[in-house]
């Protein structure tokens, strides 16, 4: 917290530091049970009518009343990584993109507007990179005029808790009655500690996702727009262990290849056969055929409640990088 020279705490922050990262501490109700103060850190969204609302790291909003202030500071962005490949939000929102394109787009100025049927919020989302070219009112009209005459709902993939990410479009997202549905991470790491991690022995990889390897993905019923999306990226490999006696895959994956980077997703094992080093084998697989292809970058995506996923990332070295969410219109 900003103390003064006399040792007494300060508010050094005003209403012109909105869009900046802030400290702030507040002092609670005094009928309020618990600690007497709590501090947040974040980026200030606004500063309206005698409220403060900060945007965390994780995308939580918090309204915060001017009156109830006793120190705040601007504090400088978060330090660089000081592990795994330096990335920017505007690269890895791209790069993942590509990796999951819709079947159908438009571009709304530096927004792009994409549909695939309903098949996943990420390939039916818009993706705000930049200005729509009109007022956000008007912008969030077209938005929905957009999926509505697709008979879809309309939905801004929004990210959070990074240099240049979007914490001000959430804030006004949720004034304007927007509401968030899904919150996601989006990790990094260096690639070839992944394919050091296991031989791959007995991972089979192809180009396509094949009947076997859709008997194990967890979204059934795959319709044709999904094997296209499925399918999309700039060289797609899908990685499958068969399964004893021909039933279905004891375990499969996905990786696209893009330049440095290459994205896993779809990492799924037979429950009955977790916890015996499957998914490592597949990821080191396609890690590997990544290194061939001249990649030295990792990400994937993986849920906030998702423990197991989560504990295996982090032992190959994966980090999170920022949270990304879904606001749907009401």
């Amino acid at each position: 917290m900003e103390i003064s020279a006399k040792g007494r705490l300060e508010v050094r922050i005003t209403a012109a530091d909105v869009g900046k990262r802030v400290s702030v501490r507040r002092r609670h109700d005094p009928a309020t049970e618990g600690e007497k103060f709590t501090d947040t850190v974040g980026v200030l969204a606004s500063w309206d009518n005698g409220v403060l609302l900060i945007t965390r790291k994780s995308g939580e909003t918090v309204h915060i009343p001017e009156a109830s202030l006793v120190a705040g500071k601007v504090v400088p962005p978060a330090p660089a990584r000081r592990r795994g490949p330096a990335a920017s939000y505007e690269e890895l929102a791209r790069v993942s993109a590509r990796a999951w394109r819709p079947v159908e787009s438009e571009r709304l100025g530096e927004w792009e507007l994409r549909a695939a049927a309903g098949f996943t919020r990420r390939a039916n989302s818009a993706l705000p990179l930049g200005d729509p070219g009109l007022p956000l009112p008007a912008a969030l009209d077209a938005v929905r005029r957009w999926y509505g005459d697709r008979g879809l709902p309309a939905y801004v993939q929004t990210a959070t808790g990074a240099e240049g990410t979007q914490e001000l479009l959430c804030a006004e997202l949720e004034r304007l009655g927007w509401t968030r549905e899904v919150t996601a991470e989006l990790w990094i790491g260096a690639l070839a500690p992944v394919a050091d991690r296991d031989e791959g022995a007995g991972v089979v990889l192809s180009r396509e996702a094949d009947d076997a390897w859709l008997t194990r993905y967890q979204r059934k019923g795959v319709s044709e727009v999904a094997l296209k999306v499925l399918g999309s990226g700039a060289s797609v490999w899908f990685a499958t262990v068969p399964g004893e006696g021909g039933g279905a895959p004891a375990a499969i994956g996905r990786c696209v290849v893009d330049g440095r980077w290459a994205g896993f997703a779809a990492v799924e094992v037979d429950p009955a056969l977790r916890r015996r080093g499957l998914a490592t084998r597949v990821m080191a697989a396609l890690a590997r055929r990544a290194l061939e292809e001249g990649a030295s970058a990792a990400w994937l995506q993986v849920e906030a409640d998702n423990a197991g996923a989560r504990g295996l990332y982090a032992g190959m070295g994966f980090a999170a990088h920022h949270a990304y969410h879904h606001y749907r219109s009401v």
